[in-house]
């Protein structure tokens, strides 16, 4: 079995992590959330205290921090902000995605300034007509006697879209997909904000509009024809991580404001923590969180080791973490009745930002493709070795 106990560093972290966004974020979200941005100065503290750049290798400035701790830290920041903790992934997938299949010219020119918020990246895969299908994107770069690209795409939903300044932009070249750095500065580059989301108010979302920009070959990731089973495959998987372990920390936030409330509340004279239904629906969400940790941390010990099957983990961890966030959202509003439809409460904050951690990086379905698929496979394996070892002993 593994051992899941936090070393003394990892604990310290967490704990660290607790103090900050309860000081620097939770007080702030539900005004982002009505303002409908996360401003720059708030983005400034997560520079500031190394954040942003936490998964950068040391090499380039970064603090190259490991799996469970930066997991831990996503919990941290969804506890408080979902739309904040859309900032950390779309940065990491910025990063994960250079630190592996960049060129050294590449790292060393964007990982630095990625460490040091210089530059905060984003990532450019939805289409207005693709969503889960992605292989099938209809963005097109035309390839140039000189190696260059000539890009014209169309991004939507792009999560700080309006903020950062380098992007991860997937097109066809040639009906293969390909990854390019498309910086924000490039003639041609339009970003226009989204209001009025159901959930994920405050993360700056935006479509992006790229009209005959010019990319040059020092732009290029990879090759094409990797862009999506490789390039893409690292980005949604980092992506998928982030999101688990921030579900986590929104079921965890649902489940405190729940009992806090629960706690406080009289109702037939005597809190509603006693009444029975009410303890039913708070069991729930506590094993139901407690479980979505586990996977999460299972998950991170399988990134650790270099485990093949980390994929079909992180997939599963992401796909559970988000249902518990769901029904632990959907519950802390029905504990807090009239009030949990209330702005002046987080719990219907909670459970808007909720319902779109079950579509970003992969959606309730394509999970549940994955791990089916994933499953079956692994099924023919241990039945072709069950049978191996029979006829051994025979």
């Amino acid at each position: 079995m593994i051992n899941f106990d936090l070393t003394t560093e990892q604990k310290s972290a967490q704990l660290q992590f607790k103090t900050w966004v309860d000081e620097n974020v939770a007080p702030f979200a539900d005004q982002f959330d009505e303002q409908q941005e996360t401003p720059n100065s708030m983005i400034e503290l997560l520079v500031k205290v190394g954040y942003l750049g936490a998964l950068v290798p040391k090499k380039y400035g970064g603090a190259e921090m490991d799996h469970i701790t930066w997991g831990l830290l996503c919990e941290e920041v969804g506890r408080t902000s979902a739309s904040l903790l859309s900032l950390l992934t779309v940065h990491s997938m910025m990063i994960q995605t250079i630190a592996k299949w960049g060129t050294d010219e590449q790292k060393n020119l964007w990982l630095p300034k990625l460490a040091t918020g210089k530059v905060i990246g984003a990532f450019g895969l939805t289409e207005p007509n693709v969503g889960s299908d992605a292989r099938h994107i209809e963005s097109e770069a035309i390839k140039q006697e000189d190696g260059s690209y000539i890009l014209n795409a169309q991004k939507r939903w792009i999560s700080f879209g309006s903020t950062a300044s380098l992007f991860v932009i997937f097109a066809q070249v040639d009906n293969q997909p390909a990854a390019f750095l498309v910086e924000r500065s490039m003639n041609g580059f339009v970003s226009e904000p989204i209001k009025g989301m159901l959930g994920f108010r405050s993360a700056n979302i935006a479509n992006l509009s790229i009209k005959d920009v010019h990319i040059p070959a020092s732009n290029v990731l990879g090759r094409p024809g990797f862009g999506f089973s490789h390039i893409a495959s690292t980005a949604l998987d980092q992506g998928r991580y982030c999101i688990a372990w921030g579900c986590v920390g929104l079921a965890q936030a649902s489940l405190d404001a729940s009992m806090s409330y629960a706690g406080s509340r009289q109702q037939f004279g005597k809190p509603i923590v006693e009444h029975q239904l009410i303890q039913e629906m708070l069991t729930e969400m506590i094993v139901q969180t407690k479980a979505a940790r586990m996977l999460c941390l299972n998950a991170a010990y399988l990134k650790i080791k270099g485990e093949p099957s980390l994929i079909m983990e992180t997939s599963t961890a992401k796909y559970f973490a988000s249902r518990v966030a769901v029904a632990a959202s959907n519950s802390a509003v029905q504990i807090h009745g009239a009030n949990g439809c209330s702005a002046d409460y987080p719990v219907q904050r909670f459970f808007r930002d909720a319902r779109i951690m079950e579509i970003i990086e992969g959606s309730t379905q394509m999970q549940q493709i994955i791990i089916a698929r994933a499953g079956h496979q692994q099924h023919l394996v241990d039945q072709r070795d069950r049978e191996s070892a029979k006829n051994q002993k025979q």
